[in-house]
């Protein structure tokens, strides 16, 4: 059976994602605060937060954190785990590309290839403006892509297996270079209460954006860029990257 795109990839997310290091994502972005501001922040939004994991870490290290993801089903997931480690975390449901705040913020992340999935230079001109817009003066605005490099030469038209104890998942690309859309066609055998399995299907979609693609959307919406690195080490970004993190300031 079909299900919307998230609604089952939310109740199994957090288990095939467990080798992700949120830690060292956590410690990273505490690193550009220490070297790019004036004082730590104290507001920060999460935005494309999925299940929260890296949203209640970083409340639970201090910070006044707002969660941002399009998936209620996400959310619901990131609340709930939020609530049982006594955390208070802003939850909202919105689209990126028309982000809607009550106020600025300090610091603004986006992890694990968000931005990725604004298939169209506009969506991803209006996710900048609208980040910009709600972002204080000074404050840092975080984030990662996936490379055009690694669409091309890992994801390219592979297969993958992804399988715990009560999941199996099968993953297949479609990657096509002249538009940069990567299609990622995930097959699950989710097992039931009653111990029987059931099958369902998601279509999700990215694109991949060159540096020079992302730091023209950048300046054109009133960002700076400070750097662009690898590695959570700071290593300088090179074409045969897999992942690029961005780090830059408003204006």
């Amino acid at each position: 059976m079909s299900a919307p795109s998230y609604s089952v990839l939310a109740s199994v997310y957090d288990s095939l994602m467990e080798d992700v290091d949120y830690v060292g994502w956590a410690d990273f972005y505490e690193a550009q605060f220490a070297a790019h501001m004036d004082k730590k922040p104290g507001s920060v939004l999460d935005l494309g937060c999925g299940t929260g994991v890296l949203t209640n870490l970083l409340a639970a290290r201090g910070y006044d954190m707002i969660g941002v993801d399009l998936s209620h089903e996400m959310l619901a997931r990131a609340q709930s785990a939020a609530s049982s480690a006594g955390l208070s975390v802003l939850y909202l449901a919105q689209d990126m590309r028309a982000l809607d705040l009550y106020g600025d913020v300090d610091a603004v992340v986006c992890s694990l290839d968000g931005i990725n999935y604004l298939t169209k230079r506009d969506d991803v001109a209006r996710c900048f403006a609208r980040v910009h817009t709600f972002l204080a003066p000074g404050g840092l605005f975080l984030f990662d892509v996936n490379t055009p490099w690694k669409f091309e030469h890992v994801f390219g038209d592979s297969s993958y297996v992804l399988e715990n104890e009560t999941t199996f998942l099968g993953w297949q690309n479609q990657y096509t270079r002249s538009t940069g859309l990567c299609r990622f066609y995930l097959t699950f055998f989710c097992e039931t209460a009653g111990g029987l399995w059931e099958r369902f299907e998601e279509v999700q979609t990215e694109r991949a954006y060159s540096d020079r693609t992302l730091k023209r959307l950048l300046s054109e919406a009133g960002f700076v860029v400070l750097d662009v690195v690898s590695d959570f080490s700071g290593t300088q970004a090179k074409d045969e990257d897999e992942r690029h993190y961005f780090i830059c300031k408003r204006l």
